[in-house]
C-alpha cells in the first residue's frame, strides 16, 4: 500500500460539509470529493458534549489533531481514520453545538473573527493511501487499535462492507428507527456502536449453525436483508407473545437461543406474567434474569434462579437440634443415615460434614427458614434431586 503525506486546512476539508442529523453522520467534504463516513466506518460517537468540545478546544489552543488517513478511491477520497475529529469540527463550524469560552457559551458564529480564522486555517496532516481493498481494510483495522476501540461488529462491517451491511445498518444501527424503543426492552447495547446489529446477526447466524463472519461473507453482496429481518422479527414477536410486560431483567438475555429452544412450546401468557411477579418478589430468588428461562423450561431449571441458601445461623440451629435428638435416640444426626442399617446408622457428623437441605423443596413452596431446614450428610444431600 502506498501513502502520501498531504496538508489541508480545516476550511478546505469542510468545503461542502454535510452532516445528516437523522443518521448521525457526516457525509461529504472537500467540495464533494471526500466521503467522510464510508460504510466500513463506525457511526459518529463524539457528540457527547465532551469529546467533540475537546476537539475544538485543541484547535483553539493550536494543538495538532493528530494524523488523519484518507483512502484514495478512484477520483474520490474516503476517510480511513479521523472521521470523528472531522465530523466534530464540521458540526461546530455549521452551528450544531456550542462550547464554553471564558465561562460563556459560544457557537462558531459568535466567536471573534480571529478565533474563527484560527480554526479554519488550522493545518491538518493527512496521509492519502492507495491499495487493494484487503490492504485498506487491514490498515483500517490496525490504525483503530488505538483510541476508542472499535467493537467487533464495527470491524466486521469494515471487512464485509457492501450492500448487505449498508442495508443492515440502516435498519439496526439507526437510533431513530421507530422500533428501537421496543427492541431495547430485550436487547442491551448502543445501536450507534453496532451492538443491536450484532445481536440480530448473532441470532440468525446461530439458527443456521454459522458464525456472524460466515453469514456476512455469504450475504455480503445481497441488496436485501429479508432473511435477517424475518428471523429477528420472529424472535421479538415470540418474546412479546410469551412475556406480555417488558421488564428491565429481560434486557440482554439470549433470546435467539431461547427462541430456538422453546418457541414450539405453548404457554399461557397471563399465567406466566403472574408467576414472574411472584418470583421477582421472592427474596430467595437471587438471579432475577434466570426467572424467564426457568418458566420457559417448565420450572425444571431451578439452578437458574440461584435460590438463596440457608444462612450460617440457621444451619447451626438445625445442626444442634438434630444432634441433641440423636444423642437421645442413639442414631445418626443425618436422618437418611439413621433410617438405613449400615455402619453410618449411628454416626454423629460434624457440622462441616453436613449440608443444609429444604425439607419441602423451594420449587414446591418450601421456604428457607429454620422450620424447613434439615441438615444431611454431604453424600445424601448431594444425591437428592429437587432440592
Amino acid at each position: 500500500m502506498k501513502a502520501k503525506l498531504r496538508h489541508y486546512t480545516v476550511e478546505q476539508i469542510l468545503e461542502g460539509f454535510v452532516y445528516n442529523e437523522l443518521e448521525g453522520k457526516g457525509l461529504f467534504g472537500l467540495a464533494g470529493k471526500l466521503v467522510i463516513q464510508p460504510e466500513y466506518q463506525r457511526h459518529y460517537i463524539y457528540g457527547d458534549g465532551k469529546r467533540d468540545v475537546a476537539v475544538i478546544d485543541s484547535l483553539l489552543k493550536t494543538y495538532p489533531l493528530g494524523l488523519i488517513y484518507f483512502n484514495v478511491n478512484g477520483d474520490s477520497l474516503e476517510v480511513l481514520d479521523g472521521q470523528q475529529r472531522i465530523t466534530s469540527v464540521g458540526r461546530f463550524v455549521t452551528g450544531k453545538f456550542a462550547i464554553q469560552v471564558d465561562g460563556n457559551e459560544q457557537t462558531f458564529g459568535s466567536l471573534p473573527k480571529d478565533a474563527k480564522d484560527l480554526i479554519l486555517s488550522s493545518d491538518l496532516l493527512v496521509y492519502e493511501c492507495e491499495g487493494t481493498e484487503s490492504e485498506i481494510k487491514e490498515w483500517f483495522r490496525t490504525i483503530n487499535i488505538a483510541g476508542a476501540p472499535l467493537t467487533h461488529q464495527e470491524l466486521l462491517n469494515a471487512i464485509y462492507s457492501g450492500p448487505f451491511v449498508t442495508a443492515a445498518k440502516a435498519e439496526y444501527s439507526n437510533s431513530n428507527n421507530a422500533n428501537m424503543q421496543k427492541w431495547s426492552s430485550y436487547i442491551k447495547g448502543d445501536p450507534k456502536r453496532q451492538e443491536v446489529l450484532a445481536v440480530a446477526l448473532e441470532w440468525v447466524a446461530a439458527s443456521k449453525g454459522e458464525t456472524i463472519d460466515s453469514y456476512l461473507a455469504a450475504h455480503r453482496y445481497d441488496t436485501k436483508i429479508d432473511g435477517l429481518k424475518k428471523y429477528f422479527t420472529s424472535v421479538i414477536d415470540w418474546v412479546d407473545s410469551v412475556f406480555t410486560e417488558p421488564r428491565k431483567e429481560m434486557r440482554g438475555l439470549e433470546w435467539g437461543r431461547l427462541y430456538e429452544e422453546y418457541h414450539k412450546t405453548a404457554y399461557n401468557a397471563a399465567k406466566i406474567n403472574t408467576e414472574i411477579i411472584e418470583l421477582l418478589a421472592d427474596e430467595a430468588v437471587t438471579s432475577p434474569k434466570g426467572v424467564f428461562e426457568y418458566l420457559l423450561s417448565g420450572k425444571k431449571k431451578t439452578e437458574l434462579l440461584s435460590v438463596r441458601l440457608f444462612d450460617e445461623k440457621t444451619k447451626k440451629v438445625a445442626f444442634n437440634r438434630q444432634t441433641k435428638e440423636s444423642e437421645k435416640t442413639g442414631k445418626s444426626n443425618c436422618s437418611v443415615c439413621a433410617s438405613v442399617k449400615n455402619a453410618n446408622q449411628s454416626r454423629i457428623y460434624k457440622l462441616s460434614e453436613m449440608e443444609a437441605d429444604h425439607v419441602t423443596a423451594w420449587s414446591k413452596g418450601g421456604q428457607s427458614g429454620i422450620d424447613n431446614c434439615e441438615m444431611l450428610c454431604e453424600t445424601h444431600n448431594r444425591a437428592k434431586g429437587n432440592r
